[in-house]
């Protein structure tokens, strides 16, 4: 995205690429108060779908704790690949999608009992072709 207005376009073709794709439709949308996340378009958006959407309270870590220590394990990782492989500073965003990748082949949900790629795809992640980031 070139700014931070096109956020309710991408949420709609995702939710919709989700709905279709799945069968299942969204039910609650949590977000803290970033104002791409409440403007009149989003709230139209929540209206008709009849999404429940709770706002958590602002500046409040305990309330933003997972998204901030998953974007912070995706940073950790990222600078990790390209200073071990000496990559330069360019492939950064490579580096964040293969980070990204792994963790959603890798981490497991107590819960659930599976990977979030496994949850999506419906079948196991096969792992057997990772490379160390940076090799030919």
């Amino acid at each position: 995205m070139k700014s931070k207005d096109e956020t309710i376009y991408e949420f709609v073709k995702f939710s919709n690429k989700f709905e279709n794709k799945k069968g299942f439709s969204i039910i609650n949308i949590r977000s803290d108060y970033d104002g791409e996340f409440i403007r009149d378009l989003f709230q139209t958006f929540y209206e008709e779908k009849e999404h429940h959407y709770n706002f958590s309270t602002s500046k409040t870590l305990q309330q933003n704790g997972i998204m901030k220590r998953k974007n912070r394990s995706l940073q950790e990782m990222k600078r990790t690949m390209l200073k071990e492989f000496n990559t330069p500073k360019c492939f950064w965003a490579e580096a964040v999608n293969t980070s990204c990748y792994i963790l959603n082949c890798i981490i497991l949900r107590l819960e659930l009992k599976n990977t979030p790629y496994e949850l999506w795809r419906e079948r196991k992640s096969n792992v057997s072709y990772f490379k160390g980031f940076g090799s030919k």
